[in-house]
């Protein structure tokens, strides 16, 4: 007999006698800490980011196009990639060269392009979380992993959670999801910290307010 069926035999024997069971397990998690309203949200939102050491930044959809152009501009960013579905005002301003997400770029063409700009399908107060899966205005999930600079625009409220659970029931399962808390981070066994090993060395958040929906 192998150590593995030697292990499964005392699974089995220890669960024995252990009814089983078919009815739907009881998920009754606590959605928020505390009534929050929806200013308190973003406002616990942006302290949270800021924890993790994110540049947030604010603006009106008025604002937005030349406070990207700024970021850009201010980063030295000669070129700037794009998912498709990015709506265009947001770069009306802006000088780089935009590169287009496509399925033929390969990493190395990537790792060329200094900054990256997209949407979000929502962020998580609670946590500082952004999560991104994949929609028109934020692409294939490498284009937010390669480049070294990140600037991601949250719409307020609409886009703006105040708990995991909450947003799980907002997410698609079936979705390719990321989930975001800071800039790229990482720590050796001396605990000294790495920033960039696995995605942008600086994140750059906006709470843009005024946007169409709103």
């Amino acid at each position: 007999m192998s150590s593995r069926e030697r292990v499964l035999g005392r699974v089995r024997r220890a669960l024995a006698d252990v009814p089983r069971d078919d009815a739907p397990v009881e998920r009754g998690y606590l959605r928020e800490h505390g009534a929050r309203s929806v200013a308190e949200n973003v406002e616990l939102l942006a302290e949270n980011l800021a924890d993790y050491r994110a540049l947030v930044h604010r603006a009106n959809a008025e604002e937005l196009p030349m406070l990207i152009m700024r970021l850009l501009a201010e980063r030295g960013s000669q070129q700037v990639l794009v998912p498709p579905g990015l709506p265009p005002e947001w770069m009306a301003a802006a000088d780089p060269v935009r590169i287009h997400d496509r399925a033929v770029s390969t990493p190395h063409e990537l790792d060329k392009v200094e900054s990256v700009v997209t949407g979000c399908a929502l962020a998580i107060a609670e946590t500082g979380t952004i999560v991104l899966d994949g929609g028109p205005d934020q692409g294939r999930r490498r284009i937010t992993l390669v480049p070294d600079h990140h600037i991601c625009v949250v719409r307020v409220p609409d886009q703006v959670v105040s708990s995991v659970p909450q947003a799980l029931e907002r997410l698609d399962p079936l979705r390719p999801l990321t989930w975001i808390s800071g800039p790229s981070a990482t720590s050796d066994i001396e605990l000294d910290r790495v920033e960039g090993v696995h995605g942008p060395r600086t994140l750059e958040v906006i709470l843009v307010t005024g946007h169409d929906g709103e």
